[in-house]
């Protein structure tokens, strides 16, 4: 059967796998055969292709370098959390002063970019747990933010990320993520909307509880129907 017009467009836009996507980053088998050099020098050969297939002159002084600056910027910088070598140790400590009240990091800066377009996605994350008789260093939890933020993601997906690597740190449920970020595939191109902002949420453990989450939401000085 022909997919409607609208609902091509729809899925065109989102790609198909946004509302279904899985927990882990869709990475190939092999992804790790080729070392930073040689992805690099794959990348380099790749963007100088698209930058002559749109027209522009590479022996210009301004533009000569940036297919290089391109490849290194993907593949040591803004997708660097793909490499699983480069993920944060995250050492914990004993919760020596028995506080049984949630710990709350927020307004964790976030940059990451959107798998559909591969256009930024800037934001606050804004992170909460329960300690269970351990306690981790506050610059892990945004440490672990930004590992998981350096790869082409979709923001439901991060949340989700970001909450299971601290249950496992922490070896408890009770953490809980809220993201408020822009997306510039929609402010820059599209509907170009550059007002919107969109808001996810993963609850694990107490977090489940109306009674917690309102109170970690106050917390945020967000709507507390989220």
């Amino acid at each position: 059967m022909k997919m409607d017009s609208t609902l091509e467009q729809h899925f065109e836009e989102m790609g198909n796998d946004h509302v279904a996507s899985a927990e882990d980053t869709p990475l190939r088998d092999d992804a790790f055969v080729l070392n930073e050099d040689e992805k690099i020098k794959r990348i380099r050969a790749n963007v100088r292709e698209i930058m002559l297939t749109l027209g522009l002159d590479l022996d210009d002084d301004s533009l000569n370098g940036t297919p290089n600056r391109v490849a290194k910027m993907f593949v040591k910088e803004i997708f660097g959390g793909l490499d699983p070598q480069k993920k944060p140790k995250s050492s914990t400590f004993e919760n020596k002063y028995k506080y049984g009240e949630m710990l709350v990091e927020k307004n964790i800066t976030l940059y990451s970019t959107c798998e559909h377009h591969l256009l930024p996605i800037v934001g606050k994350a804004h992170v909460a747990y329960i300690s269970n008789g351990t306690v981790v260093g506050l610059s892990k939890m945004n440490r672990i933010v930004d590992y998981f933020a350096k790869r082409p993601q979709v923001q439901e997906r991060l949340n989700i990320q970001i909450v299971r690597e601290l249950q496992k740190v922490l070896n408890t449920d009770d953490v809980a993520c809220v993201i408020d970020a822009k997306h510039l595939c929609v402010n820059s191109r599209g509907i170009r909307d550059i007002e919107s902002s969109t808001v996810t949420a993963e609850y694990g453990g107490k977090f489940k509880n109306e009674a917690l989450r309102i109170e970690f939401l106050e917390y945020l000085n967000l709507d507390t129907k989220f």
